[in-house]
């Protein structure tokens, strides 16, 4: 098994610690009971595909724990797996859309777009609901209803918070092989 660098584990730290204040404390409530519109999941994404699927599955997996936690209502754990296998798939994407190399432009913005939406589809209309039924007998209306109100909430942040993090994070960074040594 590949070992962790200390950045990596620094950044599933720092990655759930700002899951957590983003979910518990910069959400916009929504009138579907327990479900918020909120900008931890652009957050996961970015700092996924930066350090890969095993850190956004943990950031997802701790800092959904932590939320849920503290929230006082118990740990659905229905809903942190739809939040760790959103940071493990986005972990993947970024391979493809190479962030770390400082590169973002239109054809990665369609992939992160693609990609989230789709992931987010899974993770709020499928593994959450599903879940929900099997685990805590809940009433199929009332969790797909979550469910669509999330996925659709979750998708509108990611798209416009995430794509502007992309592109904030590339501009601050030096294109790969683009500093060259001054003579």
């Amino acid at each position: 098994m590949k070992k962790f660098s200390v950045k990596t584990i620094v950044a599933i730290g720092i990655g759930a610690a700002l899951f957590f204040v983003l979910a518990s404390y910069v959400a916009i409530p929504t009138p579907i009971p327990n479900t918020k519109i909120s900008v931890q999941y652009p957050v996961l994404a970015v700092l996924s595909m930066l350090f890969g699927p095993v850190a956004g599955l943990l950031i997802g997996l701790i800092g959904h724990f932590l939320t849920d936690l503290a929230g006082g209502w118990g740990v659905w754990w229905s809903w942190v797996a739809g939040s760790a296998f959103f940071g493990l798939v986005m972990g993947f994407v970024g391979k493809k859309i190479r962030l770390d190399e400082g590169e973002f432009g239109v054809k990665g913005a369609v992939i992160f777009n693609i990609a989230h939406i789709i992931t987010h589809l899974i993770a709020w209309g499928l593994i959450a609901p599903g879940l929900d039924i099997l685990i805590y007998d809940e009433p199929m209306e009332k969790i797909f209803l979550q469910g669509a109100v999330g996925s659709i909430g979750n998708i509108v942040s990611t798209a416009i918070v995430g794509t502007l993090l992309c592109i904030a994070y590339v501009a601050a960074r030096p294109k790969k092989g683009s500093l060259q040594k001054e003579d």
